[in-house]
């Protein structure tokens, strides 16, 4: 007789590891959760609060980082990843992350990896204030290979009409703030493993593996609150196509974004890399170098604000201005 798991595909293995990943998803259920992980759908009620509520979602995965996870073996800071880069996307438009989902697909299911991966998507669903209410668990021999996953996720926000961040009213002379990342978070890793293939080359004290490692910044609490006292016209969440890409998101085309480079401190694996033979423009156009989220304020409001976030823990600098033009981003 011949079985599913001899076509490659272990069932009981599922099965463990869905139990492994069910403890991780109850510690970021949160007021609106109204069902368990292992129903056949995630349910979440919005309850009162909001006037006229508005759905904001967004998905995304956490590419070729991956590989570097697979060879460090650990697996837990590309979960953060994948939900840091839908909750900022969700964020950039003034809503509060509700719920997320995730998706993992591998060769052959190994349940504690899986649950490595799960755990660190339930650190990123707790850093973000959301539920990770349900996900898939693909198993597919032969086209992964073994020892290699895959992860997606997709995540949902809140915001009530009149208080969309959309950046429409955006103009010349408003200020340009940048809040710090953490490092390169989740894109240009196809050109950062073509320059590094060492990692366990130390840098600044850790191996460099664990430097690419380090996962993206999630912005949601400090940006909502600040959201309480201050009006944030626009918000760019610096990921693939680095700065001439993301900027201009904000804003209408005939404005132009301009920037000091030397406003704020570059990080030292920017650096590296740029020593590696990237010239400087390719990396403001691949990198976030340093600044993961920047928001466009009234230039008035600007001091109040860099106070608020440093009072708020975060790394912040006034980066420019908004001017006439649409050149979309010019560098200084």
């Amino acid at each position: 007789m011949i079985t599913y798991k001899d076509s490659g595909v272990n069932i009981e293995e599922g099965y463990k590891s869905v139990s492994l990943i069910k403890e991780h998803a109850k510690k970021t259920f949160i007021p609106g959760v109204i069902n368990n992980i292992g129903s056949f759908a995630g349910m979440f009620e919005i309850g009162s609060g909001y006037k006229n509520p508005v759905l904001v979602s967004g998905t995304d995965g956490v590419g070729t980082k991956l590989e570097i996870a697979f060879k460090t073996k650990k697996y837990d800071t590309v979960g953060i990843d994948c939900v840091a880069m839908s909750v900022n996307d969700i964020l950039c438009h003034g809503a509060k992350p509700l719920f997320f989902l995730d998706y993992l697909a591998c060769g052959k299911l190994e349940a504690e990896v899986a649950e490595q991966f799960v755990k660190g998507v339930s650190e990123g669903c707790i850093e973000a204030g959301c539920a990770l209410i349900g996900g898939e668990t693909a198993e597919m021999p032969g086209f992964y290979r073994d020892g290699e996953y895959d992860i997606a996720g997709f995540g949902v926000g809140i915001v009530d009409k009149d208080k969309i961040v959309d950046g429409s009213n955006i103009k010349a002379g408003d200020a340009l703030i940048g809040i710090a990342s953490s490092g390169i978070h989740s894109n240009g890793y196809s050109l950062v493993r073509k320059l590094i293939t060492d990692l366990n080359e130390d840098f600044n004290g850790k191996s460099m593996g664990e430097v690419l490692l380090t996962p993206t910044k999630i912005y949601v609490k400090p940006i909502l609150k600040l959201l309480e006292s201050f009006e944030i016209k626009g918000m760019a969440h610096i990921t693939g196509g680095g700065f001439f890409e993301n900027i201009p998101r904000m804003f209408k085309e005939d404005l132009t974004a301009v920037i000091d480079k030397n406003s704020f401190e570059v990080p030292d694996i920017f650096k590296h890399l740029m020593s590696l033979g990237v010239k400087e423009e390719h990396m403001f156009n691949t990198f976030n170098m340093g600044l993961g989220l920047i928001l466009c304020v009234k230039e008035e409001d600007k001091d109040n604000i860099l106070k608020a976030l440093e009072e708020l823990g975060e790394r912040a600098y006034h980066i420019g201005h908004v001017e006439a033009g649409g050149a979309g981003v010019c560098l200084k």
